[in-house]
């Protein structure tokens, strides 16, 4: 976390009095305005422009800061930034309220935008600073941003240049002078967008990428890409590996968005990594379920997380694709379930359980009700996959096109103010999950992808060779689907006899 000096600090006080705010409710203010001061520093963003309101609300969204909280903030940094204006502008109420549905939205856009208020100077609030160390301090080379967990290593504090108001250092530390300046990465992040949406990628995968160019971002010093090359990479890894003590997997993604850094957006190689030091990649056995516990973990589950977890088990889904399942999805006569743009962007079908057929039945049921009355309340539709919208304009309104398992409340799109019907999020399912599997009293961590290791795992037992496996579970590889010989007991004879002794 960036330090701030106690003048700074005061000030925030006398505005939070000056404003009227309850006592109880002045500590959250006050972390908000360090946590906006602290972003700003981090990835270069003018702490007295409002237009770096929208990408630090958009930020906390990223990690996670419900609605509430990021309405919260964005009240702090107006507080923060109202009195240093030159004209008596200040973000409205539906401003906000537009910037955190935006942020809800979109939480991966951070992108410097305007809004249209005008980037004004905030007032001097420093005196001068006593010279210190030029080492940032303790909790800042941490790397902790606002909302971030323990271990993240967001590394932007430590390399970039301190924040400042009109040109005062707010950590304290000593001038930096002769240092070379940070460079804007702006255009290596629209870059970065436009390869991934290219190569069709999922959202997912430009999250990671992106999170981990601004690591690096910040490992670098905000170095001007121009500059970067393999030996940057290397100690990047490094770092990771050493300082962090990052799981292979999470060393190998790293190492992932930065080659798809520098081929697709640098438009170079950054080469050989010789002497990287590697993350130690641990051997990893799947938690499995017995019978007896996944019926108790799934008739704790109440609905329609309840179908959603016996889908998980009954079909070997993985938790989006369960979740992003339409009713077009559906060939009931075939008995057959079709997983549409799934992992690798790739389809495949799965028969559908018929002890579920009536479950199945009800819930398309209660959709169809659901999308009468909305067609009824004048939504907009369901959000439908890239550019389909435009070559089917009423393709949304219709009922084929509607999720399986919606969400209970309609999302307003920030841009044109439509409501429009989302699909159960994630998360919700996961909670879902560990609290029936509490409730249950399974000793195991169960998560939501548990009931797909289970699916395959059980199969194994029953007979099924890998291939087939492999395919009910879209694996691109059956080294993947390998991994739940791990799972099952190993029945061997202990006499070996010749294949011509054996049974005809």
């Amino acid at each position: 976390m960036l330090q701030v000096s106690q003048e700074i600090l005061d000030y925030c006080n006398r505005l939070l009095e000056q404003a009227a705010i309850p006592k109880g409710e002045r500590p959250d203010y006050r972390k908000w305005m360090r946590f906006y001061l602290d972003f700003c520093h981090k990835y270069n963003h003018p702490p007295r422009s409002t237009s770096s309101i929208a990408p630090f609300l958009a930020k906390l969204a990223s990690k996670k800061q419900s609605a509430s909280q990021r309405e919260q903030a964005a009240r702090a940094v107006d507080l923060l930034l109202a009195p240093c204006r030159n004209a008596a502008v200040s973000a409205t109420a539906q401003e906000k309220a537009a910037l955190v549905q935006e942020s809800e939205q979109r939480p991966d856009s951070v992108g410097d935008r305007a809004h249209g208020l005008p980037e004004l100077p905030i007032r001097e609030v420093c005196g001068e600073q006593s010279k210190r160390s030029s080492r940032p301090p303790a909790d800042c080379r941490a790397g902790r941003g606002p909302g971030s967990r323990t271990g993240d290593v967001d590394r932007g504090s430590q390399h970039q240049p301190a924040a400042t108001l009109d040109g005062r250092d707010l950590s304290g530390s000593a001038d930096r002078q002769g240092q070379g300046r940070s460079a804007s990465w702006e255009r290596e992040y629209r870059d970065l967008e436009g390869a991934i949406k290219m190569r069709n990628y999922s959202k997912k995968t430009f999250a990671a990428y992106r999170l981990w160019v601004r690591k690096f971002q910040g490992f670098t010093k905000s170095k001007p890409p121009d500059s970067l090359h393999g030996e940057d990479v290397k100690a990047f890894l490094t770092d990771l590996a050493v300082r962090h003590g990052v799981a292979g997997s999470t060393q190998n993604q790293a190492f992932n968005a930065m080659l798809f850094f520098y081929r697709h957006v640098l438009g170079r190689e950054f080469g050989r990594l010789d002497g990287v030091v590697r993350a130690k990649r641990r051997p990893y056995v799947p938690v499995v379920l017995s019978r007896s516990e996944v019926d108790a973990v799934i008739a704790e589950l109440e609905p329609p997380y309840r179908l959603v977890g016996t889908l998980l088990y009954g079909c070997g889904l993985r938790l989006l694709e369960c979740l992003e399942l339409r009713i077009q999805c559906f060939n009931l006569d075939a008995m057959l379930l079709t997983v549409h743009d799934g992992k690798g962007q790739k389809d495949r079908s799965v028969p559908v359980p018929e002890r579920i057929l009536p479950e199945i039945r009800e819930q398309m049921a209660t959709v169809r009700r659901l999308h009468r009355e909305d067609v009824t309340a004048g939504y907009a539709g369901s959000f439908l996959p890239r550019q389909l919208e435009k070559k089917y304009p009423k393709a949304a309104k219709e009922f084929i096109w509607q999720w399986f398992f919606p969400a209970a409340h309609f999302t307003q799109c920030a841009a044109s103010g439509e409501l429009r019907r989302y699909h159960l999020h994630e998360t919700h399912v996961q909670a879902a999950v560990k609290r029936a599997a509490d409730a249950a009293g399974v000793p195991k961590r169960v998560t939501p992808h548990s009931l797909r290791h289970t699916f395959a795992s059980h199969l194994l037992i029953a007979g099924y060779d890998l291939q087939t496996i492999q395919k009910l579970l879209g694996h691109s590889d059956i080294k993947n689907t390998m991994i739940y010989l791990q799972t099952v007991p190993s029945v061997t004879l202990k006499e070996a006899k010749s294949p011509l002794d054996l049974p005809r």
